[in-house]
Formats: structure tokens, C-alpha cells, sequence
């Protein structure tokens, strides 16, 4: 039997008075829409597969409406985070196989990601860890601050979760800028169960005067944090995808010949552009 598959992608146009950060990315995907939006569903075109492109419309307002009366404390940023996932769930109702793609994501391959991704053996999902992972004891040493969204807070807000629950599982960081999943494996994921206490024992960490002030400032809600809790703790199969498959362009402006989908983070669409038309793309 044929499985039913689908490609999607979201693009939320938050009002500035509502961005916690990066006030600069709306103007470099305001710029660059239409080219990002043609190159995702052309990739989905080559593979006879549907696209879907989300957008701030009556379905997200009513989510955000939502959300924000049960759970004021959470900012736009990660509402619309926890939207894709969300619609991610809610697709998995109709088709077997998806693929979710940030809107900054730019297939650069003829490949098939689903025949090249076995999704039956698990969700395939960019894993690693912080770039550094320094004891607390020594965390306290440092001046510098770390972003609520960095994958160095996001490490260390699974590991407390996890320290708190006594799971003994090292801690990881996912990016959920790149998902491939079959609907039996999100079901295991169970992302959205008892939310309201995984939303609260969140609550519950960023108040513990346990931790020292270095690590307790990189609580926070971040989906991707959920997502790493989740897997670790429920002993979740998942299959990290390869970096050529998630190249993410944050540092540095570089792409790797042998590269399928760029991640470009660092939002720099004219290099991504570029290396695209030199390439033949």
C-alpha cells in the first residue's frame, strides 16, 4: 500500500511589538518570500508530493487566542513554535508520512527525502549538544549570557528536567527546524500529552532556587526542549539527521557541495541565493 505523504512549512509574520528578538529576520523573509516559497514547493513538486505554507490567518489567531488565555506567560515566539508542531499532529491525521520545513529551509537535491529517510524506523531529527558543556561549577566562573533560545540553554533545561524526574539520560539538543516523522512515531512522542503539566513543571524550574542563577536565567518554554524531554525520557526511537541533509549556515556562509537542504539560520538568503544560481539550482 502506498503511503500518503506530506511537505509543509509555516511563516507567522509576528508584529514587531511582539518579537522578543532577531527584529532584523522580518525583513530578509519579507524580501526573499516569494524565492523561499518557490524553492520548497518545487522540491515538493519534483517528488509528486503535496506542499502546504501556513500563514498568520483566522486557524493560527484562534490557536494564539487560545494558548495565550491559558498560558499568558509564553511569548508569540514560542506559540507560533509550538504551532508548527501542532500542525505537525494535525496532518498526521490525514497523511502517513511528513516532512516539516522552517521557512528558512532551502532544498538544494533531486534526492527523495522519503525514500532516502526510512521514517518507519523512527523520527528523523537534526540531535547533537551544546557547542559547550561546562559543569555548573564552572558555568558560575563566566560572565557571558546565554540566550534562552541557544542550544546551550536548551541543553541545560533538559538536563535539569531530566535531573528532577531522576532520569539518568544524557541530555540532548534537537532542531526542530527539520522534521521527518511517520504518524505511528508521533503518536509514541506523545508530544502534546499532559501539557499542562509538562508547561507547569517548566514554571515550576524557572522558581527552583536550587540551581545557581548562570543556569535557572536559561529556563524557559522553548519547544525544542519539550521535544528532547520527551524523547529521552519515554526512550523515544529517533534517527539524527545526517548534517547534509540539515546543513545549518549560522557562523559561517558556507555550503557544502554534497549539501540537501540548507538551514540558513543567519537568514542570509542573497548567499543562499547566489550559491544556488552559480550551482544551477
Amino acid at each position: 500500500m502506498e503511503l500518503s505523504r506530506i511537505i509543509y512549512s509555516l511563516y507567522i509574520d509576528i508584529a514587531q511589538k511582539n518579537l522578543v528578538s532577531h527584529y532584523e529576520s522580518k525583513e530578509f523573509f519579507n524580501r526573499h518570500y516569494d524565492w523561499l516559497l518557490e524553492r520548497q514547493k518545487k522540491y515538493a513538486d519534483s517528488l509528486g508530493v503535496e506542499y502546504r505554507h501556513y500563514v498568520y490567518d483566522k486557524s493560527y489567531i484562534q490557536y494564539y487566542n487560545e494558548f495565550r488565555n491559558q498560558y499568558p506567560q509564553i511569548s508569540e515566539y514560542n506559540i507560533v513554535n509550538f504551532y508548527k508542531i501542532h500542525l505537525l499532529y494535525e496532518l498526521s491525521k490525514e497523511y502517513d508520512e511528513i516532512l516539516y520545513l522552517d521557512f528558512d529551509v532551502t532544498p538544494v537535491t533531486s534526492l527523495n527525502f522519503f525514500e532516502e529517510w526510512d521514517l518507519s524506523k523512527g523520527i528523523a531529527i537534526f540531535t547533537g549538544t551544546a557547542e559547550t558543556q561546562r559543569e555548573i561549577n564552572e558555568l558560575e566562573t563566566f560572565s557571558f549570557k546565554h540566550s534562552i533560545r541557544s542550544p546551550m540553554a536548551k541543553y541545560w533545561n533538559t538536563k535539569c528536567m531530566l535531573i528532577e524526574k531522576g532520569i539518568n539520560k544524557k541530555s540532548q539538543v534537537f532542531n526542530t527546524g527539520i522534521i521527518g516523522a511517520h504518524k505511528n512515531n508521533l503518536k509514541k512522542l506523545d508530544y502534546f500529552g499532559d501539557f499542562n503539566h509538562m508547561l507547569q513543571f517548566m514554571t515550576d524550574l524557572t522558581q527552583d532556587d536550587f540551581y545557581p542563577p548562570t543556569i535557572k536565567e536559561m529556563f524557559g518554554y522553548d519547544n525544542e526542549t519539550i521535544w528532547a524531554y520527551k524523547t529521552l525520557s519515554q526512550n523515544i526511537e529517533y534517527q539524527n539527521l545526517s548534517s547534509d541533509w540539515h546543513h545549518i549556515m549560522y557562523k559561517w556562509n558556507y555550503i557544502p557541495s554534497n549539501t540537501k537542504f540548507i538551514h540558513c539560520i543567519n537568514k542570509n538568503f542573497e548567499y543562499v541565493r547566489g550559491w544556488c544560481e552559480k550551482n544551477n539550482l
